[in-house]
């Protein structure tokens, strides 16, 4: 009999919850600027974030997916990506979105009804995609155009755990492995796919291991620690570019909010879960670092909180200043060329506008 050691996915963490480094560290653990950075993006995240979520529950936004407790993967991935990489979102990716050319308030529109929010312009990314699971499909699509063409670069989409119990994620993986694409699959698993748990959703110990069907490495993350997010992602798209080797990384984090905003997660989330996992949330983390680094304290974050404030509520302006569309916008983000029975109740709705407004 011939026995097969079992598969180890690995598991990274650089900073820890007691904001302690490990033994060995990246270079960006080391570079002070960098992490300044990417905490003021999460400081900025989680100011336009909560900013929305009111703009919600006073009518003036449409439902919205909050990115709570979430900022370091979003804004981690969104850091360690090239400007000529292509990025194929879900719905929680301000913090990638924000550093790809997109500002606040598209990011309002979009959510606010207007699809103009979603026209990235100068940019080779995909727009949001709302229906679970169907991005990893249209990654494994644009990487096998991207290795046709023999460019040098990759391609990431963003799930969450639940779209890992859908076909379309297993068929983009295989793909993916059968014919080498330069592909970066992650998972934001925030335990929670609306209201099944992680749990209830799949059997397999990790949802990392379930790359290693499709032929190609699966790795978990500390979605909380943004050095390792920021670290494993840098080296997974080197691989996917200068090797078309695909990857799929499971960051591992917890939702501090409901699904969206209409979604009531005390129906179904444990009381006690919220809390402990905040212990571990990604902003504390790395201020805490910060500051025993001596380049953090009180001051800076006063200032830090205010400029964000400000940017926030000027994006908000912009978007509550966008003058609406026309209702026949309605039809023109369906077809290249209209069908001629929609043609006609366009033209009806042309007609019946002027009529409205003399």
């Amino acid at each position: 009999m011939k026995v097969i050691e079992r598969f180890e996915v690995p598991y990274y963490q650089y900073l820890n919850e007691n904001s302690e480094l490990a033994d060995e560290i990246p270079p960006i653990a080391e570079d002070t600027e960098a992490l300044l950075r990417l905490y003021s993006l999460m400081i900025l995240v989680r100011t336009m974030d909560a900013k929305a979520i009111a703009l919600q529950r006073t009518g003036k936004l449409g439902t919205y997916p909050s990115t709570r407790g979430q900022e370091a993967v979003f804004v981690g991935i969104g850091n360690a990506m090239a400007k000529d990489d292509i990025f194929i979102p879900y719905y929680r990716d301000m913090g990638t979105l924000i550093q790809r050319g997109v500002k606040l308030s598209q990011i309002l529109q979009y959510w606010g009804g207007d699809e103009r929010g979603n026209c990235f312009a100068d940019s080779k990314d995909f727009p949001f995609s709302v229906p679970v699971g169907s991005q990893p499909l249209h990654a494994s699509g644009a990487a096998y155009a991207v290795k046709y063409h023999k460019e040098h670069r990759a391609v990431l989409t963003v799930c969450g755990d639940g779209a890992t119990s859908q076909g379309d994620f297993y068929e983009a993986m295989n793909v993916a492995g059968v014919w080498k694409l330069p592909v970066v699959f992650v998972v934001c698993n925030n335990q929670w796919a609306i209201s099944v748990s992680r749990e209830a959703q799949t059997a397999a110990s990790t949802l990392a291991q379930k790359a290693i069907a499709a032929g190609f490495v699966g790795e978990q993350v500390d979605g909380n620690d943004i050095i390792a997010v920021q670290h494993r992602t840098v080296e997974a798209l080197k691989q996917a570019r200068d090797k078309h080797e695909p990857r799929l990384l499971e960051m591992i984090c917890y939702r501090q909010h409901d699904h969206t905003t209409a979604d009531d997660a005390t129906r179904y989330e444990p009381k006690h879960l919220r809390g402990q996992e905040w212990k571990k949330e990604p902003i504390i983390r790395l201020r805490n670092f910060l500051e025993k680094m001596g380049v953090w304290n009180a001051t800076k974050e006063e200032e830090l909180q205010t400029a964000c404030a400000n940017e926030v509520d000027q994006s908000v302006k912009e978007y509550l200043n966008t003058p609406p569309q026309p209702l026949t916008a309605m039809f023109d983000y369906l077809y290249e060329k209209l069908p001629d029975i929609y043609q006609e109740q366009r033209n009806m709705l042309v007609d019946a506008e002027k009529n409205i407004h003399g």
